[in-house]
């Protein structure tokens, strides 16, 4: 509570620093202040984000910049004066500015170039230069890099001369004299080992880099399985580029869920956040998946056009239909959203297979006669109280339950295997939507039931 009053206490503070128009007073009062609250409080006045990051040093202006959100960067630039967003710009790390202007439109991105300082601007365009969602436009060429002849001692001078500009300290490069990797070492093993000691005395070889032009995703993978903090990176011929830092890939990881949620939901994924997305661009979005549903959908009616003699023999089969489809829409978007995840995540890949299709084969019929009992069930209690099913109520009561076994066994291998076929293909396994899968088991349930249904009611009811 005590905290709650002081974050109000604050805001009151800021409100009337904004008011008054006294510029040396809002400096202060905002270099004393965090900048992740700073950052807080340009999303709560986004009237007044420009004059409050014009308030801040130039150093602390780009660290908060570098955690608002996109959108709110967007009207950040957009508000400041050409010379404040080119000094901001300028101080922005390499691979955050990239991350920004490669969500840009291009003609916005040109005239932001042009504000860069010469050597900010070339390295720019080098990493845009890297294809889109590639390692190489996440790597920052801010790094210390360290010779095997050094001692421990010239490393730490050069530390101290140089370690101010780059991204992190934490990891120090050995290199040779034409730019190539040889291995990276801890610096806490440079601060522990004797100052006359030689870098080429401490490689170990026990190093893990990243490609250029590797995905992102595989980025993040590297980096989930092994203990770093930055990993190097390469080109083809093992020259070090740069270094990609966690802070970058945990943000990747994030925008691939955010992509991953929307696919699953049968929406294309959104290039800008929901409410500034252009009404035409979120039905474009939208409106494809709708279509192809619809289609989908249509094939239900061809089914049931198919069954309709059987239908009008024994019409009470028609009661079930939505608790049969509905069933096995179901189970297909429950093992499909955990299959997507697990592949999103690394828990599973593609040679895994076979041990995913006899675990789902167990669980659908598993879960399916838990529901086949429970239908089975309702169908007795309801013609105990009212003889609504008629005479032949106990063959239509086996004729649900082992259809809803067959129909969710179906679903759960549906949802489990299309993921994994269409990483195999290549595709984004995302694109296998809860929907989709809905809408294929669908059509097929329907064929399962009425094909069960005729199994136990030919010549009776059929």
């Amino acid at each position: 509570m005590a905290g709650q009053n002081e974050h109000m206490e604050l805001l009151e503070q800021l409100e009337q620093l904004l008011a008054q128009g006294d510029t040396s007073a809002l400096n202060a009062f905002l270099d004393e202040q965090n900048i992740s609250i700073v950052a807080e409080w340009i999303d709560e006045y986004p009237n007044h984000a420009a004059r409050i990051l014009s308030a801040l040093s130039v150093h602390r202006a780009a660290s908060t910049f570098k955690i608002l959100d996109l959108s709110m960067q967007r009207h950040v630039i957009h508000e400041l004066s050409p010379y404040k967003t080119a000094e901001l710009l300028n101080e922005l790390p390499a691979d955050d500015r990239t991350s920004l202007l490669e969500e840009l439109p291009s003609e916005v991105v040109k005239e932001l170039i042009r504000l860069l300082d010469p050597e900010e601007r070339k390295i720019t365009l080098k990493l845009l230069g890297y294809k889109e969602d590639s390692v190489g436009r996440l790597m920052t060429p801010d790094y210390i890099a360290v010779f095997m002849d050094w001692t421990v001692q010239e490393v730490l001078e050069h530390i101290r001369a140089f370690g101010k500009d780059s991204e992190t300290i934490d990891v120090i490069y050995v290199i040779d004299e034409s730019g190539k990797f040889i291995d990276d070492i801890r610096i806490r093993e440079f601060l522990l080992a004797d100052p006359d000691k030689h870098v080429s005395e401490m490689i170990d070889g026990r190093f893990i880099t990243l490609n250029v032009n590797d995905d992102q995703s595989m980025a993040n993978e590297v980096f989930k399985m092994n203990n770093r903090v930055a990993l190097p990176v390469i080109d083809d011929h093992n020259v070090l580029l740069g270094i990609v830092t966690i802070d970058d890939v945990l943000w990747v990881a994030s925008e691939e869920f955010s992509e991953d949620m929307q696919m699953m939901g049968g929406v294309e994924a959104l290039d800008l956040p929901y409410l500034e997305t252009p009404f035409f661009s979120l039905y474009k979005k939208r409106i494809g998946w709708l279509v192809i549903l619809f289609l989908g959908e249509m094939l239900t009616a061809t089914a049931m056009g198919f069954f309709q003699g059987e239908i009008e023999k024994a019409a009470v089969l028609a009661l079930f239909i939505p608790l049969i489809i509905s069933s096995g829409g179901n189970s297909g978007s429950q093992a499909a959203t955990l299959i997507i995840q697990a592949l999103a995540v690394g828990d599973i890949t593609i040679g895994d297979w076979w041990r995913i299709m006899r675990r789902e084969i167990l669980s659908g019929v598993a879960l399916g006669a838990v529901l086949g009992i429970v239908g089975f069930m309702r169908i007795s209690i309801w013609q105990s109280l009212g003889n609504t099913y008629g005479a032949h109520w106990l063959l239509i009561g086996f004729t649900v339950a082992v259809a809803l076994v067959g129909v969710v066994l179906w679903g759960t291998l549906s949802g489990s295997m299309l993921p994994l076929i269409l990483k195999k293909l290549g595709a984004d396994p995302a694109a296998s939507s809860a929907p989709f899968i809905a809408t294929l088991v669908d059509v097929t349930g329907l064929v399962i039931y009425f094909s069960v249904a005729y199994l136990f009611l030919h010549g009776i009811m059929l």
